[in-house]
């Protein structure tokens, strides 16, 4: 029998707190799509930030503005399969 598929949860409320801080217009497709691919693999490209059950951290391709970058934090479940969404932010370089 196959692995359940992996679920984004608290995406939502996550994304809306970023665009009420940033107002990122012409950004949010690309990290809503950006936030998809983590449902094919949750640990490709991205740090962890201490040790198991801490946040992990990606830096999100083609958000770069300024010095300006979108970073999402997330945790993964792996019981239930589940990528949590704690925020995303336009952080200053350098990252």
């Amino acid at each position: 029998m196959a692995e359940p598929a992996w679920s984004l949860i608290n995406v939502e409320p996550a994304l809306d707190r970023w665009i009420e801080i940033d107002d990122p217009d012409e950004l949010r497709n690309v990290v809503l799509n950006w936030l998809l691919t983590r449902l094919e693999d949750p640990y490709q490209g991205d740090w962890e930030s201490v040790g198991r059950g801490e946040p992990w951290f990606g830096r999100i391709p083609r958000t770069l503005r300024g010095d300006r970058q979108a970073v999402c934090a997330y945790r993964i479940e792996e019981g239930p399969r589940e990528i949590v969404c704690d925020s995303i932010a336009m952080l200053s370089l350098p990252i």
